[in-house]
């Protein structure tokens, strides 16, 4: 027992003085890399705010990709839940939506037994009024999104928690469920909104049954306000609502599907398949319609279908703000290599006398590398800061509405992940280098910095900055060229100072439209007015099937726009043969564009007047006026061949052309007439020039990105050029010193200094101008109008490095070819 006992604590010593030698150790470490610092305060400035900003700008990014591919993964059936979506074949062309036909929803029950379906109708635009105790309106709001007709079954495939009431709250008509966000907005306190009353489009009544609690900002299905699935069927020519018509579809209406565990989803796709075949063939469209399953996974990332979200994000994008955030914290690293196995040099006495006094290479190794660990500490802590001041912006930048924030465990671990991978791959190599001197060499001061790492290596490195560089520099001037193309292309409709305001198309509103008219075209500033269904560009894609000239149908789809004659004067839209139709509640009448007249293989805009024209199965109309083409979507897309039609009952905007002056005082009368008009209905409007900069929001976000980190990575690699000037300086200072005395002048000392980077700056252009130019070649292919991505770009690219870098070298070389002969001869 006393042996067992010594042995003990014979062990328990020896185990706390490795402990207490291991302590030691790492203390002097870091002594000596603290000291290491302090001596060369300028490289470590240098390196620390380089790897800093590396850093800082992976944390914001890694939050920015987090957050995006976390969309809807509460959802505890996520893996399994699947959006079914519709592809339509024509013979020229194939389109995809969201959009499914309202009896869809119940034959798909029939035909797929085992498959859970659910539908949501979204309700853009609706007007929501609090009624008060004596029946009246108190408050009115029009919302935009967030308003669904949603039945019960929806929440047997999506899980949401309820504060009040149940599922079953919304099996009778005329009921609305509100999340805790809504309830309050509208009444105040959330838990006094059960059983009050909502008046929706001022003639649907609506009861509170049940309190949602709010649901997350990353999702697809911003709930705000459920309104009964029932309400829809009871109100359905109000809400076009059919639930016998197949042959419409509307992106408002949307089919999710659970399918069983032992379902896959091509066995799915089967099915549908099967269904299309059913439902669809026969129908005289003229286009093949096919559903198939979109996973829920996707739904955020695919731009082909639309959500009822505010934004889709292609995983494209994220791939290249991840590669940006590589890109920049590699960068950082380079300079942290170039610059320690370049001041090598200098520390080559002190390994030299470490070797001789016993320091194995693997206790060199790690002193190293803990001055590694040291900088990277500190920057680490200065990006936290950095990031967090930068955080409160990020809104601006990206399209993000939550708050995000650092201190979660997610981003703890990427962060220490970050740190251990810069700290290894910064200072693996300089490690290795340094700890490899030989002591006998190291002593005698024959290891210059030609032998340390190499000037090859030191030049790659430099050659990889600068096209890393040079490739975001490129792709910031293409992103600004073209939204600046974007902005200012013709659309062939005047833009500017149109007022756009909502306006529910009942019969009290279209009633009293030609007084309101008039009555607005009495206000001073008011140049025109027009009632439509929507502005020349816009989201809208209400497409039909037609027939021309007493012919059978078309292949392919027309899209149509609800206006009423003055729509042509309000937006400037030229005719090139014929004239508007004249004033009608109904079709009468219909205006065609170029592109149709074109895909109508007619020669001459005079060829289509008087023609016929028959949109769906309705009757024929006359062809009364050719217009110019103008842009229908966003310039992402071609434009669609189109009709402009009159049916007062889809005139849901007012369009109000005003002068460019006094536009506040004008727009002050114009809210004053609505409200004496229309007392009962919100007042909302946005100017048309808005409205279409929306379009782009995600390119003039990606532009701005392109332009803050290829601002870093200029920075980064002008500090790291500076870094290595100044070190050259130190190195040369003999050289220029001789040089000088034997005539060189100033010029000769700056082309000295310059050209090498020159040279290098100019090779890293021969390989960023490919890996550029297919970057973004293939992002312009994004946009059917686009700039030509020609040379003056890669030039303007160059001679932007090449300038930069000529500033960042003049400064040091200016000083070292100024400084006095004599006393660079004297230095040892």
């Amino acid at each position: 027992m006393r042996n067992i006992i010594s042995v003990r604590t014979m062990s328990d010593g020896r185990a706390s003085q490795i402990i207490h030698h291991t302590f030691i150790m790492l203390k002097n470490y870091f002594k000596i890399a603290f000291r290491n610092l302090l001596k060369h305060k300028g490289y470590a400035a240098i390196n620390i705010t380089g790897l800093a900003i590396g850093i800082a700008s992976c944390l914001l990014l890694f939050l920015v990709v987090r957050y995006e591919m976390s969309y809807d993964k509460t959802q505890p059936n996520y893996k399994n839940l699947y959006h079914v979506v519709t592809q339509n074949k024509y013979a020229d062309r194939t389109n995809y939506t969201s959009g499914i036909p309202n009896p869809a929803l119940e034959a798909l029950r029939l035909q797929m037994p085992n498959t859970k379906f659910t539908a949501l109708n979204s309700l853009y635009g609706a007007q929501v009024s609090v009624v008060n105790n004596s029946g009246g309106a108190d408050k009115k709001f029009i919302e935009d999104s967030g308003m669904f007709f949603c039945e019960p079954t929806f929440f047997e495939l999506f899980s949401y928690t309820w504060l009040n009431g149940s599922p079953a709250a919304l099996k009778e008509p005329n009921t609305v469920v509100l999340t805790k966000k809504y309830a309050e907005k509208y009444f105040g306190n959330w838990k006094d909104a059960v059983n009050k009353m909502l008046l929706m489009d001022n003639f649907v009544p609506l009861k509170v049954t049940a309190i949602l609690d709010d649901v997350p900002a990353n999702t697809d299905f911003p709930l705000g306000a459920l309104v009964s699935y029932e309400t829809v069927k009871k109100y359905g020519d109000h809400y076009n609502f059919n639930a016998t018509e197949w042959g419409t579809t509307s992106s408002n209406y949307q089919i999710f599907a659970l399918l069983p565990a032992s379902m896959t989803q091509a066995e799915g796709d089967r099915q549908l398949l099967e269904f299309s075949k059913k439902n669809y063939t026969g129908r005289n469209d003229k286009s093949e319609k096919i559903n198939f399953l979109q996973p829920l996974k996707d739904v955020h990332f695919d731009k082909r279908f639309e959500t009822f979200g505010d934004h889709v994000t292609e995983r494209s994008t994220l791939l290249t703000l991840s590669l940006i955030g590589l890109f920049i914290i590699i960068m950082a690293c380079i300079n942290f290599i170039n610059l320690s196995t370049a001041q090598a040099v200098g520390r080559s006495k002190e390994i030299g006398m470490r070797k001789v006094l016993g320091s194995s290479r693997k206790q060199l190794f790690l002193q190293v590398m803990g001055e590694t660990g040291l900088i990277v500490l500190i920057a680490g802590i200065l990006a936290i800061i950095i990031a967090m001041l930068c955080l409160p912006y990020i809104k601006h930048i990206v399209s993000i509405q939550e708050n995000l924030s650092l201190f979660n465990a997610q981003t703890l671990v990427f962060g220490l992940l970050t740190g251990a991978v810069v700290t290894l791959f910064a200072g693996l190599y300089p490690s290795l280098i340094l700890s490899g001197f030989k002591p006998i060499m190291a002593l005698k001061n024959r290891i210059t910095s030609a032998k340390v790492g190499g000037i090859s290596l030191r030049r790659g490195l430099v050659v990889t900055q600068f096209v890393i560089s040079q490739v975001l520099i490129v792709g910031t001037i293409v992103a600004v060229m073209q939204m600046n193309f974007v902005h200012n292309a013709d659309l062939g409709f005047n833009k500017e100072a149109v007022l756009l305001m909502s306006t529910n198309a009942d019969s009290s509103v279209i009633q009293q439209y030609g007084a309101f008219r008039e009555k607005l075209l009495q206000t001073p500033g008011v140049v025109n007015v027009s009632f439509n269904a929507d502005e020349p560009s816009s989201d809208n894609n209400w497409s039909s099937n037609f027939a021309f000239d007493h012919k059978d149908d078309e292949p392919y789809p027309v899209s149509l726009k609800f206006a009423d004659e003055n729509y042509f004067k309000t937006f400037g839209l030229e005719f090139i043969a014929g004239r508007p139709f004249e004033k009608s509640d109904s079709v009468r009448e219909i205006v065609i564009n170029e592109t149709l007249l074109k895909k109508l293989n007619l020669k001459k805009p005079e060829d289509a007047l008087s023609k016929d024209i028959r949109i769906g199965g309705a009757p024929w109309k006359k062809i009364v006026g050719v217009v110019k083409d103008f842009k229908t979507n966003s310039l992402r897309d071609a434009i669609n061949p189109i009709l402009i039609i009159q049916n007062s009952n889809f005139y849901g905007k007012t369009a109000i052309k005003i002068s460019s002056s006094n536009l506040a005082q004008t727009q002050s009368a114009i809210e004053n007439t609505w409200n004496s008009f229309y007392p009962s209905y919100a007042y909302k409007t946005a100017f048309m020039d808005t409205k279409i900069n929306d379009f782009y929001k995600q390119e003039n976000q990606l532009s701005l990105l392109y332009k803050i980190f290829a601002a870093l990575a200029v920075f980064i690699s002008s500090l790291g050029l500076f870094g290595l000037v100044s070190f050259m300086a130190v190195q040369k200072t003999k050289e220029v010193g001789i040089r000088k005395v034997l005539g060189a002048s100033e010029r000769n000392i700056v082309y000295l200094f310059s050209k090498e980077f020159t040279v290098l700056i100019l090779i890293s252009f021969v390989i960023a101008a490919p890996l550029a130019w297919y970057m973004m070649n293939g992002w312009l292919q994004n946009f059917q109008y686009r700039i030509q991505l020609g040379a003056g770009v890669f030039l303007i690219a160059i001679l932007i490095s090449i300038m930069i870098a000529w500033i960042t070298v003049g400064y040091k070389a200016i000083k070292a070819a100024v400084a006095n002969p004599v006393k660079s001869l004297r230095t040892e």
